[in-house]
Order: C-alpha cells, then structure tokens, then sequence
C-alpha cells in the first residue's frame, strides 16, 4: 500500500476523510481510555515557527494512543541547509515512522514528503492548514450534526485555513461563503464564493468563524480594511437560530470578534481546540494503520 501523507485535503479520497472523522468522534467519547494503537511508535515534529495548539495536541495525541515524540526546531536540523531535503527525508525515514512538520514553505514539505518512506502530515504551511479544518468539522458536527448542507460563513482577511475551509467544503458538502475586503479578493482560490457584503455572507449561516487579522510575521500590518468584518452580535443576529462561532486561535483581543461574542454562549472555540487532539488523534492512526509494528490494540477500520 501507498504512503499515507496527509498534506492536502484534496489529496485524500473523501471516503478517507469522513472515515477519519467518525474515528476522531469515537476517540473524543474514549478519551479517558485512549486504545493503544500507536504502541511502539515514533513521531517527529518539526517546527519553524512558535506553536502552542499545534505541538501540544500532537505530542498529547501520539502519547495519549502509545505511542512517542521527539520535537526538533527548523534551526536545530540540516533540512534546507548543508543536507539535501532527499537526504533528510531518507534519514528520518530509517529513525521514526511519521514526521509532522509545521513550516512555512509548503512546496519544501511537499518535497520532503516525495523523498520520504514514512507519512507526512502538514501541521500548518502559509498556504493551508488542514488538521485544523478536520477537528473545525468534527466541531461543526458535534454542535449541529453532520456538516453536509450547512452554511459556513468566514470573515476578514484570506489565509491558510479559510483556503482548506474552501479546498474542504465540495469534499464534505457544506456551503461556504467568504467575507472579505474587495481588495485581497484576488487571494481567495478560484471557484469560492466571496463577497464585501459581510452581512449578506451572515444571513442565514449556521457558522460564522474568523481567524486572526495579523498572522505570524505580519506585525504592523494595517487593520484599516479589516474592521467591517469583525465579527459581532450584529453579524451573530444575522445568521440561523444556533448558529456557532469559530476561531482557530490565537485571537486579538478584540479586534477580528468582539468579547461579547467570544465569551457568548455561541461560541464554541475551546471545544475546537480540544478537538486538534482528537482529529489529530485519527489522522494519525489513518496515517500510521499500515506501519508495519506490531500493535497491541486492533485499529480502527478506515473504510
């Protein structure tokens, strides 16, 4: 069988992906008893930038199924340096059997994960950010059932996850429609739906969800365009009775929603950051199913 990467959502056929969600429901409502399939085996993750969700989860989530981590920064390995991303990818192969990377050059870890022998899994490029999208829908699902036929409306500026959000919604069948200032309306992907009218992308939507306005690196960036599109009671009164509200964190308090609507009881961000370690917990056991180690629990059936 094929290496197992998980890189882009699109990549992966469907039936995978709605596999690996109902593993992530089944390991939330085990969490306290976690099935040791990963027994006996490896990750490495690799970091470039600062991470408090991404690596937490991770190496809870490799932990809490058997399994262990080493952690390496970018500056601490040879990977875009004096050794070759070949070479690298061939090393690591031989010491670990997964390597989770969170860099921002999504075309180097798409290099690395051609050379290597093990599964790759894309803990955040600049261009997307699809563990983040899977644990979002297993959130969606948890408050408001299963996500096919929703309406999903994001707000401020286009970034890596509203960019999965839209290589996600034909793959899982939710309606998305993307608020956005006119002027970066060339950085959404072809084929979304995307407005300047940020009440119209609210009107009758069971989800409006926001991410920070300034990621990493872009300190001291103009918010000027932005603030039409915070997301407000206004924005909430908007949508469907029940609707939820979404953020990835870290926020900017309280610039991309207001407190009001963070700490309401639509809000629903926490139980999305929990849900990193149960969505990672099943992409890692897709990834991993055919290792080859021996394990002591029997995995789950992705099919």
């Amino acid at each position: 069988m094929s290496i197992r990467h998980f890189i882009n959502l699109a990549d992966i056929p469907p039936a995978s992906l709605h596999a690996i969600l109902r593993y992530a429901h089944e390991l939330k409502r085990s969490k306290f008893a976690p099935p040791q399939v990963l027994d006996g085996l490896s990750l490495a993750m690799v970091f470039d930038k600062r991470s408090t969700r991404t690596r937490m989860s991770f190496e809870v989530a490799m932990k809490q199924l058997g399994g262990h981590t080493i952690v390496m920064n970018m500056d601490e390995m040879q990977l875009g340096g004096a050794e070759s991303v070949e070479s690298t990818a061939a090393v690591l192969s031989r010491y670990v059997d997964a390597i989770m990377i969170r860099m921002s050059d999504q075309p180097l870890m798409e290099e690395l994960a051609k050379y290597a022998e093990i599964p790759v899994i894309n803990g955040m490029t600049d261009r997307s950010h699809p563990c983040q999208i899977m644990a979002d829908i297993l959130t969606i699902e948890e408050h408001l059932g299963a996500i096919e036929g929703k309406k999903v409306a994001w707000f401020g500026d286009s970034n890596n996850v509203s960019n999965t959000f839209v290589e996600a919604a034909p793959l899982f069948g939710f309606e998305l429609v993307l608020a956005c200032p006119e002027a970066i309306h060339d950085r959404v992907p072809a084929g979304a739906t995307v407005t300047a009218d940020a009440a119209e992308a609210a009107k009758g939507a069971d989800v409006l969800v926001t991410d920070t306005w300034v990621s990493m690196g872009q300190e001291g960036k103009s918010l000027d365009m932005f603030w039409p599109y915070q997301v407000n009671s206004e924005l909430m009164a908007k949508a469907n009775d029940g609707a939820i509200f979404m953020h990835c964190l870290p926020m900017h308090e309280w610039e991309e929603v207001t407190e009001e609507v963070a700490k309401s009881p639509a809000s629903v961000i926490y139980d999305e950051a929990e849900n990193r370690l149960h969505a990672q917990k099943a992409i890692l056991a897709w990834c991993l199913e055919n290792a080859g180690v021996s394990l002591r629990q029997a995995g789950f059936e992705f099919v």
